[in-house]
């Protein structure tokens, strides 16, 4: 029932096309995807655009609230205007809010960074690069790594290449050792027999 009455009020009221641009306070720059509300009609939500743009349908003396992250909220009531338009240019603040001090860990022995930086120097660990890189290249090490870390596709994909290329090749020489035509020591059998003479007509007479 009382929507009905909101409903019925509303259309008493002369409708008006509500538009504008958001921007920063003393400033030009846009205030994008600022959440509007128009408390007047139902609490209806609208959202301005990445530039700021805003156009919706209202009604004359609706009251609407502009709202967004880090600025101050910001209403504004849409006056008895001539003509169904009304443009207008809102200016919201910025908010900022001052967090209270925030002291991380208990209180160090050092009474300046410059004290701590000649005690953190002093400790002397790690400072040769040259030592580092020869224990992170040790066999050892590269052993330890190789049972932790995991295969690579590059990796994996280059040893199934070495593999497929390394049984191709073991296939070719197996065919040329058992292909007579193929083989060396064949034709130099068949060379040697040539000469001798062993194919002469002579000695194939039955």
């Amino acid at each position: 029932m009382l929507f009905g009455v909101q409903q019925a009020f509303a259309q008493k009221k002369e409708i008006v096309q509500f538009s504008g641009v958001i921007t920063a306070t003393g400033t030009e720059i846009e205030v994008p995807y600022v959440t509007i509300i128009n408390s007047s009609f139902g609490d209806q939500l609208f959202i301005a655009n990445h530039e700021g743009y805003f156009t919706f349908v209202a009604h004359k003396g609706d009251v609407i609230k502009f709202s967004s992250i880090g600025y101050k909220p910001f209403e504004i009531t849409i006056p008895n205007v001539s003509g169904d338009k009304y443009s207008v240019s809102v200016e919201m603040e910025s908010l900022v809010e001052e967090l209270p001090i925030v002291t991380v860990g208990p209180p160090l022995p050092w009474a300046s960074v410059e004290e701590f930086t000649a005690a953190f120097l002093s400790l002397g660990e790690g400072t040769d690069e040259l030592l580092n890189a020869r224990r992170n290249l040790s066999p050892e090490a590269l052993a330890a790594l190789s049972n932790i870390l995991p295969r690579r596709a590059e990796e994996i994909g280059s040893f199934n290449n070495r593999m497929n290329d390394v049984q191709m090749y073991n296939r070719g020489m197996r065919q040329n050792a058992t292909t007579p035509f193929l083989n060396p020591f064949a034709w130099g059998q068949l060379i040697n027999q040539i000469k001798r003479g062993d194919f002469s007509r002579q000695r194939l007479k039955y």
